[in-house]
């Protein structure tokens, strides 16, 4: 039942508005300007209250939950330098377009002149890392200004949506329910657009469809894509970076974009066309001296069938239709041999992991510079969801599978984790433990920020020796085991390849968090 408004804050409004909308889950690092909101979500008991030891911790962990429960999260987060905490991770989920909602705690408004010391510009902190800001200044207003945080979040694409809220308006009494509003739906098909898609396939050239988002989450649209490529004689490839792909035995392969800026020129090279749905055209992730930014060729006849705000499936089937074609059918890639005893490798651990990868799998790769080596293994592996960096902003892997695991308690999580990148969010491997979630990450330890090597090279750079220490994760060595035991998650260090596909099989079967330290 709803309180009238005399007996209803600010926050408690907001919490049940959200609530009713079907916002469920808080992941939360709140302060004493949100304590307001604390106690309301716990006279409430309306959502699930999930706390994290650092805000980049909260912001992944949301955009893991978003990405797997396909709707968003809240997050809780303390002023500007709370967000500004969690603004790497936000970043990433802009990049994948995924929903969520943060209110962030202000001062209240009748403190804000007084520059206090924790006093900073909370619209101007979130603005980079936000899709849309909004101050809320009034108790009666407070939810309908959630609402509409809510609308932006849901609608097509997914974006991310903060609501400042300062610390008066949330325990001022007046405080009114909202109705949730209608999201703002995908656009509609561009006419000209899917002729163009069609000539580019009728042209006899050698034509690349390149597909993102929502397709590659639709086993069904998969399917008709291919079915398309076969039909045109088209190749089919993906951005380098991809929110969430579904992968394994009886669904489609497919080939990404390289990350390396050589490799992907010669990628994109052949092609004379290219049809864009769901994705934008590709971009070298840095500049480089005499190396192009954009990486399809010039004289590339380029055509976007369907934007990030398209409906990449309805797209193809309009595709589909106007050539006649027909949804593939699955062509399962061989699994690899299962190695044997021996060193573990980039040349032997995709293998190692399709056949350890445990059934319906969610995957988590932020294996950074081991990535090229690991990805085959979706593939190969059972069927399985395949997370991946969206944003290039490292740090994500051990709290987005936090998220992800509670999207989906009955499902295994399994995080591909660079050593690096690691440190970033390690307190996630905390909130796994209070959570119960069963997440086994798996630390691929090279002892070094690897990929930065390849980087300096790629610059023109001659690494000496200091340029190296700088890039090098020694003296003192790191001991993830030690670290997540101190978190309450178990774990163990290996460095034998059969070893770690047994250590995956049994982590795998067992409730709660394991750590793996794979010694490459």
């Amino acid at each position: 039942m709803n309180k009238p408004p005399s007996e209803m804050n600010g926050a408690e409004s907001v919490v049940r508005s959200l609530h009713a909308a079907g916002v469920d889950v808080c992941f939360a690092n709140p302060g004493t300007s949100e304590m307001q909101f604390v106690d309301a979500l716990d006279r409430t008991k309306l959502m699930h209250c999930v706390l994290g030891l650092f805000e980049g911790v909260v912001s992944a962990a949301a955009d893991g939950y978003a990405r797997m429960a396909g709707k968003p999260a809240v997050t809780l987060l303390h002023l500007a330098p709370g967000f500004a905490n969690a603004a790497a991770n936000l970043h990433n989920a802009r990049k994948a377009r995924v929903g969520l909602i943060n209110l962030v705690g202000d001062h209240s408004l009748r403190h804000q002149q007084y520059d206090a010391p924790l006093s900073a510009d909370v619209e101007a902190a979130c603005a980079p890392f936000s899709d849309w800001v909004r101050m809320g200044r009034d108790a009666g207003s407070f939810a309908a200004d959630a609402m509409e945080a809510l609308r932006v979040a849901k609608g097509r694409p997914g974006r991310v949506a903060s609501l400042i809220a300062p610390a008066d308006i949330g325990w001022d009494e007046g405080g009114r329910m909202a109705a949730e509003l209608p999201a703002e739906g995908a656009a509609p098909l561009d006419e000209d657009a899917l002729d163009h898609a069609v000539r580019a396939l009728e042209s006899g050239e050698r034509t690349v469809i390149l597909a993102g988002n929502s397709v590659l989450e639709d086993v069904e649209a998969l399917a008709l894509l291919h079915g398309i490529a076969e039909k045109a004689g088209a190749d089919i490839l993906t951005p380098v970076s991809n929110r969430r792909m579904e992968r394994g035995r009886g669904r489609f392969a497919l080939n990404k974009i390289p990350y390396p800026i050589d490799l992907a020129l010669d990628t994109l090279a052949p092609y004379r066309r290219a049809i864009l749905v769901e994705t934008v055209p590709p971009v070298a992730f840095f500049a480089y001296p005499g190396k192009p930014s954009l990486l399809l060729p010039e004289d590339c006849d380029t055509v976007t069938l369907a934007g990030l705000d398209g409906d990449g499936p309805a797209a193809l089937a309009a595709l589909a239709d106007r050539i006649g074609a027909k949804p593939a059918k699955a062509q399962d890639v061989a699994p690899p041999a299962r190695p044997q005893a021996g060193a573990i490798t980039l040349a032997n651990i995709a293998a190692a992991l399709a056949s350890a990868l445990p059934e319906d799998a969610i995957v988590i790769d932020e294996a950074v510079s081991s990535g090229a080596a690991t990805f085959p293994a979706g593939d190969g592996a059972a069927p399985n969801s395949w997370l991946a960096l969206t944003g290039g902003s490292i740090g994500i892997g051990i709290p987005l599978s936090a998220g992800a695991a509670i999207a989906c308690p009955d499902r295994p999580v399994i995080t591909l984790q660079a050593d690096g990148s690691a440190m970033y969010t390690i307190q996630g491997l905390w909130t796994q433990a209070r959570e119960g979630s069963n997440v086994t990450t798996i630390i691929l330890a090279n002892r070094a920020y690897e990929i930065l090597k390849g980087e300096l090279h790629n610059v023109g750079a001659q690494p000496g020796p200091d340029a190296l220490s700088m890039l090098n994760l020694d003296r003192p060595h790191l001991n993830f085991v030690d670290m997540a035991r101190g978190m309450g998650v178990p774990g163990r260090r290996v460095e034998d390849v059969a070893d770690l596909m047994r250590a995956i099989e049994d982590a795998a079967k067992e409730p709660g968090p394991y750590l793996i330290e794979a010694m490459l």
